[in-house]
């Protein structure tokens, strides 16, 4: 945790003076990536900008829209007069946008907390081959969340501040082969406002996400969010989610199984009270459809 608390605070600065100088594909980062035809950037790590809950490390071509439903049921174990949580929904629908083939920006809302939620995502390494090669792509996504319940005493004096929860992701992936990609992600958790003075407003994690293709358009993919202990309410802890990707043109179909209610990061990984081994289980499916919106046809990387 110690090592997390130094290297995050290094990496975002990077992410934000990465934006800054990186407003047109030809950026400062020339000395690390080549973009002529002997330098090959590595694609479709995961099919899609999203793992299951988390970021992956993939990013939208420039000028493409991405419109997003992410929608979860409500647990499996509250049995059959629930219809084993089919019953119950929760949403969140986002739209993203490739502001270049590096530089992707973000927002939705999602029914859980009536949260507003946007982001920023930069990928400062490209994973290549060719006359440069780069062995991981590095990305760095930094977001901001918005709590949009009533407040639960109106009589006393609350603050919009309160409202607010930021996260900051590193995520460090490669492809291994045309099967087969990992990627890991230290992230923070800044929360404003916490229930309890035992509860951390600073909380650490570790994402780990894969993707393992089954078939042309059928890929197995799951993603994990490890806590260390003694940040949190003893009730909340780690997240695993695991699912299926199916492709069908301009569309990514995402099934998944998950103990997560919430589908952003500061909610889902600090008050996440899910437990698989007690079959807090809901079901749920991501659903992609991505526009070209510029003049210049591209291929979403």
């Amino acid at each position: 945790m110690t090592f997390l608390r130094k290297l995050i605070p290094i990496l975002l600065t990077l992410l934000f003076y990465g934006i800054t100088a990186k407003a047109q594909d030809d950026d400062l980062l020339s000395l690390i990536d080549d973009d002529s035809t002997t330098v090959e950037h590595v694609t479709s790590a995961f099919k899609s900008t999203r793992v299951i809950n988390s970021h992956s490390i993939e990013s939208l071509s420039s000028g493409v829209l991405d419109f997003r439903i992410m929608h979860r049921f409500g647990r499996i174990n509250t049995g059959a007069y629930q219809l084993y949580g089919l019953d119950q929904a929760t949403i969140r629908l986002g739209f993203d946008y490739g502001i270049t083939d590096r530089f992707t920006v973000g927002f939705g809302r999602g029914t859980y907390y009536k949260e507003l939620d946007g982001f920023l995502k930069y990928k400062l390494l490209w994973q290549s081959t060719g006359a440069k090669t780069i062995p991981v792509s590095l990305v760095l996504v930094s977001g901001m969340t918005v709590n949009g319940l009533k407040w639960a005493d109106e009589t006393r004096k609350n603050y919009f501040s309160s409202r607010l929860g930021y996260y900051y992701q590193i995520l460090i992936g490669r492809k291994f082969s045309d099967v087969f990609t990992l990627q890991l992600g230290p992230t923070m958790v800044h929360r404003n406002l916490v229930a309890t003075k035992e509860e951390h407003h600073d909380i650490y994690a570790l994402e780990a996400g894969t993707r393992i293709r089954l078939s042309r358009r059928i890929a197995l993919t799951a993603d994990y969010f490890y806590i260390p202990p003694n940040q949190l309410d003893s009730r909340y802890g780690d997240v695993f989610s695991v699912g299926f990707d199916i492709e069908t043109g301009g569309h990514v179909f995402q099934l998944h199984f998950t103990n997560a209610t919430a589908m952003n990061e500061k909610t889902f990984i600090t008050e996440n009270d899910g437990k698989w081994s007690k079959g807090d289980i809901h079901f749920g499916f991501n659903i992609s459809r991505v526009f070209t919106l510029s003049s210049k046809k591209r291929k979403m990387k």
